[in-house]
């Protein structure tokens, strides 16, 4: 069964004769009546009540129109979901916890309320995760931390985190990795990216962590911390939004580590929904208003 037989179908029904439906569909009577005969054969039921010059439908064809409409209405709203210029439908996106739980809520809630027929799909993890999930077509974008280096996947600079190293309140002040060697730390999983900055740090001032504990929440990560169990690294941003922020101490980075740019990504190979096209411009206009 094809959208093209029930088109013809529902055309038939609403004309009331093969030869108006013709004229409404700009094809000859001959191939509509052999499209419609082939469906019903298909289904194994007459759908009209056939008459001299007129088709009347059957009980069992007022029922498929039903149906028929439905489906051809349906098909015509998923063709727009992904080819119209209006935005809607489903927008999968994916984003870093900490984007999650401070930078995007204010411009996805705008975005909702501009395109209420849009339906955010949100989900949260590492940068790697989420470009393998980007690049496997789980999800049309996501916000991961720069640069940007994927040769598959373009994107846009969105955010700017600066991330911030902590401790217990009464640890002396933190300079240089040196001054922690062998300490604890606290971090995502290894795909992180932060937990590879971390990890860097360390390693350029010929430093190394003692045990690297992994955990699924910064919540998770400042708790242990204020108990005196090591270190973590997290966006200040973050930490300024917690609620146990003054149990811990921030301590600044060099810049070489403390700067991170966040982008949103996708496919380059792939045209962006409309949906994604329409975020990425409020996007770009919030960061040209903060700038100016």
């Amino acid at each position: 069964m094809e959208l093209a037989q029930l088109q013809i179908f529902r055309e038939i029904a609403d004309a009331g004769s093969v030869q108006a439906a013709a004229l409404r569909l700009h094809r000859v009577p001959s191939n509509l009546t052999t499209r419609l005969k082939q469906l019903e054969e298909e289904l194994g039921a007459e759908l009209f009540i056939r008459e001299k010059m007129r088709l009347r439908l059957s009980a069992t064809g007022a029922a498929f129109l039903d149906y028929t409409r439905r489906i051809l209405d349906l098909a015509d709203e998923a063709k727009l979901s992904v080819a119209g210029d209006e935005p809607r439908g489903v927008l999968p996106l994916g984003s870093l916890e900490s984007t999650a739980a401070v930078r995007i809520p204010p411009v996805l809630a705008a975005f909702h309320q501009r395109y209420p027929e849009v339906a955010l799909d949100l989900s949260t993890g590492p940068s790697g995760k989420l470009i393998d999930r980007v690049l496997e077509g789980e999800l049309a974008a996501a916000f991961v931390d720069g640069p940007l280096s994927h040769p598959a996947l373009t994107g846009v600079p969105v955010f700017n985190e600066e991330l911030v190293l902590i401790s217990a309140v009464n640890r002396a002040p933190i300079k240089r990795a040196q001054d922690v060697n062998g300490a604890n730390i606290y971090a995502f999983r290894s795909n992180c990216s932060y937990r590879r900055i971390f990890e860097r740090w360390f390693e350029e001032d010929c430093a190394a962590p003692g045990r690297v504990f992994e955990l699924e929440s910064y919540h998770g990560m400042l708790a242990c911390v204020s108990a005196g169990a090591g270190l973590a690294l997290l966006p200040a941003s973050m930490l300024e939004n917690m609620p146990s922020r003054a149990s811990v101490m921030a301590h600044t980075l060099p810049v070489s580590v403390r700067n991170v740019s966040i982008h949103l990504v996708w496919r380059r190979d792939l045209r962006a929904p409309a949906a994604l096209r329409r975020l990425v411009d409020m996007l770009e206009a919030q960061a040209l208003a903060a700038a100016q």
